[in-house]
């Protein structure tokens, strides 16, 4: 018999080799190895001087020399509601892609577009139009966030609006998502809301706790019911008491629960991102943005579902009604979250990637094809500078931010 021979990659123009960066690998952070990017897909993830990496070279292609950088997986963003002026919520196509090209620039290659507070009928129009784009695989679905939160804890929400979380509403709004609702935000306190959480985790959509004035016993039951996300943990719901631990406590310390944190300076102390890294663990924390249209643009006004926000300085507030001057959202890109999180909140990358990518792919149920740099996964990646500024972002293999000289 004769003997095997190794299989070599055929070459072509298909396949392109990044070399020289280091490289955030699920081990951890390796210098000067090399990606090789195949049909869209990450063929080898390989050590400089490894016995692949030299049968990958001989196989030919484009080589990419990243020396000097980092390359980090593809941010996944499980709660985004706008970017570049543009809104999920106004069911326009066009203003959704905009959103979602916005946001990848900054190297956010997954995400779920999350709606706002609205009557049920036109959250439902919201769902249509939303469920297309996740089935052209421009999106990784639908974050329901609203109507049914507290009246009490509604942040941006507009109050009128808000709905005691009767599950058959919550189904309604489920089916019209077409099979693409992922998470709805519940307050589990109002009357129907535990039945809404257990009535979501047998649909197989993720039940996350937020704009809550839950107790903590409360919280235990919701998370026991099938909850499983804390919708950005310390805002929107009461803060921690010494005889009141109330919902915070809870979710900090259950290991079903993932903590949605956004982390840009303005949302959250760096002493309670801290807090949350320390009692959750960095295996349930994925920083998020909460964006809304401002994000990636300049200070002015802007629309946030049904309500008009102005932004100064980069911080989003309500500019009129009942809930004039709260916070609405961010104008975060997760970049900025990434750069933050290692120059100012002291992680190490390691960290930062799995709050940016591991944790948010797994918990969305796409960790199959993202979150990590491993073959077999979709080529989504992102470039960094020494300084943590984004000079590249690819998705599924094609350049959508290219390096200069590439």
């Amino acid at each position: 018999m004769a003997q095997q021979q190794s299989a070599q990659p055929a070459a072509g123009p298909s396949r392109t080799t990044l070399a020289g960066a280091r490289i955030a690998r699920p081990s951890g952070v390796v210098d000067g190895g090399r990606i090789i990017v195949e049909g869209g897909r990450i063929a080898g993830v390989h050590s400089r001087g490894s016995d692949r990496d030299a049968e990958w070279e001989a196989g030919g292609g484009d080589v990419v020399d990243l020396s000097g950088h980092l390359v980090v997986p593809g941010f996944v963003d499980m709660h985004v509601h706008g970017g570049g002026g543009g809104s999920f919520s106004s069911a326009d196509p066009d203003e959704c892609m905009t959103v979602i090209e916005t946001h990848r620039r900054h190297g956010t290659t997954s995400m779920l577009a999350s709606t706002v507070t609205g009557e049920l009928g036109e959250l439902a129009r919201q769902a249509g139009v939303l469920a297309e784009l996740v089935q052209q695989g421009e999106l990784a679905g639908i974050h329901f966030e609203g109507p049914f939160i507290s009246p009490h804890r509604c942040g941006a929400h507009q109050p009128g609006l808000l709905r005691d979380p009767d599950p058959a509403e919550v189904r309604g709004l489920v089916d019209a998502a077409r099979g693409t609702a992922v998470m709805m935000t519940v307050a589990p306190e109002l009357p129907g809301g535990l039945d809404s959480v257990r009535l979501l985790a047998d649909a197989g959509v993720i039940a996350a706790i937020g704009h809550t004035d839950s107790s903590y016993d409360a919280t235990r039951r919701a998370v026991d019911a099938g909850a499983t996300v804390a919708t950005h943990l310390f805002n929107a719901m009461p803060p921690l008491g010494h005889r009141a631990p109330g919902p915070v406590a809870a979710l900090l310390e259950d290991e079903r629960i993932t903590v949605e944190l956004i982390n840009d300076g303005t949302h959250l102390h760096p002493a309670m991102l801290q807090l949350a890294f320390r009692d959750a663990g960095a295996g349930r924390v994925a920083f998020i943005t909460d964006a809304m249209g401002a994000a990636g643009m300049s200070d002015g006004m802007y629309p946030l579902g049904p309500m008009r926000v102005e932004v100064r300085d980069g911080v989003a507030r309500i500019s009129e009604g009942p809930t004039a001057g709260s916070i609405a959202g961010s104008t975060l890109t997760l970049d900025r979250a990434f750069r933050r999180a290692v120059t100012v909140d002291g992680l190490t990358v390691d960290q930062a990637v799995q709050a940016l990518s591991a944790n948010p792919a797994r918990l969305l149920g796409i960790g199959d094809r993202a979150g990590s740099l491993e073959a077999g996964k979709d080529a989504d990646l992102v470039v960094l500078d020494a300084a943590y500024d984004v000079v590249g972002v690819m998705r599924r293999g094609e350049w959508v931010v290219r390096p200069r000289g590439v």
